[in-house]
């Protein structure tokens, strides 16, 4: 049976191209990333900008995380 290698996702790998590895399992060496289309914005306004948008997640999940424990704290199971 063959397989249709999906790059970042799956590869068909021979004892071979195994063995040329030492034998190690891990799917990075044999996997590989998918292609990425380049979507022209520059890295150095890219990433102030996605950072901000993690900051800000990380902020909501504070407020998630604190939610969650008045909650379970009224539940009877303060953590």
């Amino acid at each position: 049976m063959e397989y249709k290698d999906i790059p970042g996702f799956c590869k068909s790998a021979d004892l071979g191209l195994i063995k040329q590895h030492g034998y190690v399992l891990t799917p990075g060496r044999y996997v590989g990333a998918e292609e990425v289309e380049d979507d022209g914005e520059p890295f150095e306004e890219k990433m102030p900008r996605l950072m901000a948008e993690l900051n800000g997640q990380f902020a909501e999940s504070a407020k998630l995380e604190q939610a969650i424990k008045v909650n379970m704290g009224k539940l009877g199971y303060g953590l």
